[in-house]
């Protein structure tokens, strides 16, 4: 099998699996009997355990069953909107300082003005795409029990392959109650374990949610393939240090409890990997970002494909939506821009105006610095990061310029970098020294200015996660730790839809549980405020 071929296989299958209710309100969904096909009948040969397990890292990339439109899974909602990396940045990136967006769909402007309520349909849509991709890893874990592989007369050599995908699925799985945790906070545990008839999961607590996703990273390290041994797309066992590293990092938000302690010896396990930065910081978000080099930095990565991952969502809604105004849709490989998100005045300003840093990619011709009409697109700074052209200008894949090619980085070494030099100011251990260094090594790696120990503190870290990490969907959850998304401690424009910034509650440090989930669940809770 290719090293490439993971990113396509499961497109090849949505036509097939897994074909669960089209609309999911919480973690309580089984197959619809009028659609779905047995899961014997999924399993079929030996290549049918491999081709499930792509549907389910598919499951970040797709939207329905059948491309851009036409079969969502999720409904309520556009269809594109419904996607999970579409809708996992919304709410990360549009609620802080990096991004605003101009367009008018519903209630998008609240995310930015941090006035979203239970009934918001960008809030519902991504608690419910997160319970949808849950299911469809609890699913994969029921099929593929030694009872169930011993009925089917599964070999010893396969049976030992399927155990690496269990534990790749239970990883996905992780993740997404990360995801839940970090956004919601509280919500229900429901695992392979659970009843597969209708029942009402049971309300789990935030704390509840991180012993669950700690104890089962911890679980399956071991089960997973060593780093940069498994296929292309495929996690590995430095993905689970990394997400495991996140979990602690965010400790206190979550429990209570600070972890950094914990968390610096997995980021130190990850440095001492064969995983490396890349030469060319602009390099990592092209079309070809999956063999010009940036797949070395990626620890994990979201394959999108022009053709055979074709949605409104992922990296072809980062493409289209920043182009707008004079901006050449051309050089972004696209057919034309969308209008629609930029950036703050606030984000802008943590470069130097006359600074040569390759990261501060803003587009600002006939752009106004400053935001007075977040209506119009040509108000506030365009951002020219994700682009669906190779290193040497060649358009992706899909030649009528709709859809990217251009992967979507979930983890990569960059950011460990940075984690470990927050570790170090803030205490945990580590060197001083080795941290500066690291700093340095992604400041130079983008033609920036180098820093000495004395520049390394929290709100220098802060900003140089914004500098290095923008736009890929770190931002709310940092801004959370730091102390600076609610509350009036850091303001930026239209924040509390306010021109200038205005504090906003503290409870919107989480979005709530959305009115439909709580409907149709009442062992679930209302978050406080809400």
């Amino acid at each position: 099998m290719k090293k490439t071929q993971i990113k396509f296989l499961g497109i090849s299958l949505l036509m097939m699996v897994f074909l669960f209710p089209s609309c999911t309100n919480d973690l309580n969904q089984a197959p619809d009997s009028k659609n779905a096909v047995s899961g014997d009948q999924l399993f079929t040969d030996a290549a049918s355990y491999k081709q499930n397990l792509a549907k389910l890292y598919a499951g970040f990339a797709t939207s329905g069953q059948s491309g851009p439109s036409g079969s969502p899974d999720i409904s309520g909602i556009d269809e594109g909107e419904s996607q999970y990396i579409r809708g996992f940045w919304l709410l990360q990136e549009l609620t802080t300082d990096e991004a605003i967006i101009a367009w008018n769909d519903g209630t998008i402007k609240d995310l930015h003005a941090q006035t979203w309520t239970p009934l918001d349909r960008f809030v519902t849509a991504v608690f419910a795409r997160y319970s949808f991709q849950i299911v469809n890893c609890n699913e994969f874990l029921r099929q593929t029990t030694d009872a169930k592989l011993a009925a089917r007369g599964v070999d010893a050599t396969l049976k030992a392959e399927i155990a690496t995908y269990r534990a790749e699925a239970r990883f996905l799985r992780a993740m997404t109650y990360w995801h839940l945790l970090d956004m919601f906070g509280a919500g229900s545990i429901v695992t392979e374990d659970s009843p597969s008839t209708f029942f009402y999961p049971d309300y789990a607590t935030r704390a509840e949610l991180y012993k669950f996703v700690d104890d089962e990273l911890t679980a399956i390290t071991p089960l997973l393939k060593a780093p940069r041994t498994n296929e292309a797309f495929r996690v590995d066992q430095a993905a689970a240090w990394m997400l495991q590293a996140n979990l602690y990092m965010n400790a206190k938000v979550y429990t209570g409890t600070d972890q950094y302690t914990k968390a610096l010896p997995l980021i130190t396990k990850i440095m001492g990997s064969t995983y490396r930065l890349h030469t060319n910081y602009n390099q990592l978000f092209l079309a070809d970002n999956d063999k010009n080099g940036a797949q070395n930095e990626f620890i994990f990565a979201i394959a999108f494909d022009g053709l055979r991952t074709q949605t409104y969502g992922g990296t072809t809604f980062l493409t289209h939506a920043p182009v707008g105004g004079s901006m050449n849709a051309a050089e972004f490989g696209i057919n034309g821009g969308w209008g629609g998100i930029r950036t703050t005045s606030a984000f802008v300003n943590k470069f130097d105006p006359n600074t040569t840093d390759r990261r501060a990619q803003f587009y600002t011709s006939g752009q106004s610095k400053e935001i007075a009409n977040v209506g119009s697109f040509t108000d506030g700074y365009a951002i020219q990061k994700f682009r669906n052209v190779t290193v040497n200008g060649v358009q992706g894949s899909d030649k009528v310029g709709n859809f990217s090619d251009a992967d979507f980085p979930i983890f990569r070494l960059a950011d460990a970098y940075l984690m470990y030099a927050e570790c170090v100011v803030r205490g945990a251990g580590g060197s001083l020294v080795t941290a500066t260094d690291y700093i340095n090594a992604l400041r130079l790696r983008a033609n920036g200015a180098s820093i000495t120990q004395g520049d390394l503190n929290l709100n220098f870290i802060l900003d140089e996660r914004a500098r290095e990490l923008h736009w890929e969907g770190h931002r709310r959850t940092d801004l959370i730790r730091f102390g600076k998304f609610s509350g009036g401690s850091y303001l930026w424009p239209w924040k509390g839809n306010v021109a200038a910034g205005s504090p906003t509650q503290s409870f919107r440090d989480l979005f709530p549980i959305p009115a439909t989930a709580l409907s149709s669940n009442n062992k679930l809770k209302q978050n406080p405020g809400y």
